[in-house]
């Protein structure tokens, strides 16, 4: 663990990335303390610009509402939705490759099938059709992206189980009679870790993304501030106050570029052609 530590951090731009979501991580687990009021709640004269008053640094909207407070609370909605469903995705796609990459045959044939057809759907449009369908709302914002999401991880886990069953250690398992479902989990799914990880966390950034274009197109839940919605909801005031929509799109930059960061840092150091040359 040490030295995957050490690998990961020499890679300079995935410690800059780690030290920027964590300090994402931590305004959105600190919100309610640094922001004791909703975010919903109107605080100050409408249309404040950043930097006129110190108590309101980046501004309010055009309903008097903190901008600052909003980015706070958005922070843990838009992390809070992109962690669970890339969770969720991942574990779909980790079974339906699992079960499609160590049976084969007709196993395989009708899975993949099944992955084909979701794959066929451009994401962002499925996942609007299922929110539009259930309503919005955290659950069904989760469970679409979730659903749109998977088919990429199936995949990639086909292929390195296809690849991993045919080596000596997993022959050696069978010829000694484990179950099939005991060389799965122990066998070879931790030897194809790496590369779920790696996809995990850029599917975490993939997630964001789309939970804000959702929210953007007004099929977010409107019970909860996000930085998609504060986007969405400045959109007519791009002349007035560009710091409406600026401060919560940087946000999202910034999130999605330190996810990106580390999601290489990891490759880079989960990537055993690396890991021999360093040694």
């Amino acid at each position: 663990m040490k030295k995957f530590m050490l690998r990961f951090l020499a890679n300079r731009g995935a410690a800059a990335g780690l030290v920027l979501l964590l300090l994402v991580i931590l305004t959105g687990v600190l919100a309610s303390v640094f922001y004791e009021d909703s975010p919903w709640m109107m605080v100050a004269q409408p249309l404040l610009a950043p930097f006129a008053d110190p108590a309101y640094p980046l501004g309010t909207d055009m309903l008097g509402r903190d901008i600052a407070a909003g980015l706070a609370h958005g922070a843990r909605v838009s992390l809070m939705i992109g962690i669970i469903s890339t969770l969720v995705a991942v574990i779909v796609g980790v079974v339906v490759g699992a079960l499609s990459g160590y049976y084969g045959g007709r196993v395989d044939d009708v899975l993949m099938r099944g992955t084909e057809f979701f794959q066929t759907i451009p994401q962002l449009a499925m996942a609007m059709v299922l929110v539009a369908i259930f309503k919005p709302s955290l659950y069904s914002i989760v469970g679409a992206i979730s659903m749109v999401s998977w088919p990429p991880v199936a995949r990639l886990v086909r292929s390195e189980f296809m690849t991993l069953k045919q080596r000596e250690f997993v022959q050696a398992a069978i010829v000694i009679g484990q179950a099939p479902g005991r060389i799965i989990l122990t066998q070879i799914l931790p030897n194809a870790a790496s590369p779920i990880i790696v996809t995990a966390s850029l599917m975490t950034a993939t997630a964001i993304l789309t939970e804000s274009a959702l929210s953007f197109l007004g099929l977010g839940d409107r019970n909860l501030m996000s930085w998609g919605f504060m986007i969405g909801a400045s959109r007519t005031m791009l002349r007035e106050a560009p710091w409406m929509s600026l401060w919560p799109g940087l946000a999202i930059m910034l999130t999605v570029l330190a996810i990106n960061l580390i999601g290489e840092g990891l490759n880079d150091a989960l990537n055993p052609q690396l890991r021999k040359r360093g040694s």
